[in-house]
């Protein structure tokens, strides 16, 4: 199992939407908000360095976004990794329905409650970012019942899990980290849907099945801007497509490059400057 190398970035001013937007274009897994700065997450294997972090950094100063950024990087191992989550995790509503809950918080479930229990360990996918909340909001307005789904990024299994709640048949839930593989698995026998949903450790070339009428691809944008032709090839007409992991400035670009594959957009969310997009298949 990997180590994950911590980049902590303190700047001024502190701008967090506008930084944490820019860091999503690098090869990290994941990002947390401190008081005074924020942490980076990168896997050791990325290959990720001081200097990719700084140039871009750079460029927002070049901009007169900035005045000045200082970084810091680490080593965080799993023990502490684990320690961390299970000191900051809680109990998040992300719509009137759903709510994901880790298993050492309590929760008292009210009626119309979806409760998802998600443990995240070394995976990310809490439902604390925004991009995980806009994509629950986006699964839950556009699924309908006994859907073929696939969950391309899955971390923690999420939002494969979300949709077996709310309606999907199959989720075949891919991510390429060997840790998302194991915690994937740990929360699917959690929610008891081991049946409807396979973890699946790879790429999208390692799903076989070229039928699904539901994708979701919660990934940062290079990535994206790589997958429209090998996401549409999996898709049926009139199949649903769900992608955030990016920022609003990048909505016009990627609504571009996957209109090129055969997909019209259907609707877009924000949530601080974040975004997320739902196509269909034409």
């Amino acid at each position: 199992m990997e180590n994950y190398k911590v980049f902590t970035i303190s700047f001024t001013p502190f701008n967090i939407d506008l930084v944490s937007g820019l860091m999503w274009n690098l090869a990290i897994d994941g990002i947390t908000e401190e008081e005074n700065s924020i942490k980076l997450y990168s896997k050791e294997s990325n290959g990720l360095n001081l200097l990719s972090i700084s140039e871009l950094l750079d460029s927002l100063v070049t901009q007169n976004l900035l005045e000045r950024h200082e970084i810091t990087e680490g080593i965080e191992e799993q023990q502490n990794w684990n320690e961390y989550w299970e000191k900051n995790v809680n109990v998040i509503r992300m719509t009137d329905r759903i709510i994901i809950k880790p298993t050492f918080r309590e929760y008292i479930a009210q009626p119309e409650d979806v409760v998802i229990l998600i443990d995240p360990k070394m995976s990310f996918g809490t439902g604390e970012h925004e991009t995980t909340r806009l994509c629950v909001q986006a699964v839950e307005d556009f699924i309908s019942p006994d859907v073929k789904a696939l969950d391309l990024g899955s971390g923690t299994g999420i939002l494969a899990i979300v949709a077996v709640k709310l309606g999907a048949k199959k989720v075949y839930a891919v991510d390429n980290d060997e840790w998302c593989l194991l915690n994937g698995k740990e929360n699917v026998s959690l929610n008891k849907v081991d049946e409807k949903v396979e973890v699946v450790l790879g790429e999208i070339e390692n799903v076989t099945e070229e039928d699904f009428n539901f994708v979701i691809a919660n990934i940062n944008k290079n990535v994206l801007l790589g997958l429209g032709d090998k996401i549409s090839a999996k898709m049926i007409k009139a199949g649903k497509l769900i992608l955030s992991g990016f920022y609003t400035n990048d909505y016009e670009e990627l609504t571009k490059y996957y209109e090129n594959f055969g997909l019209s957009l259907l609707k877009e969310y924000q949530l601080n400057n974040w975004a997320a997009l739902v196509f269909i298949k034409n």
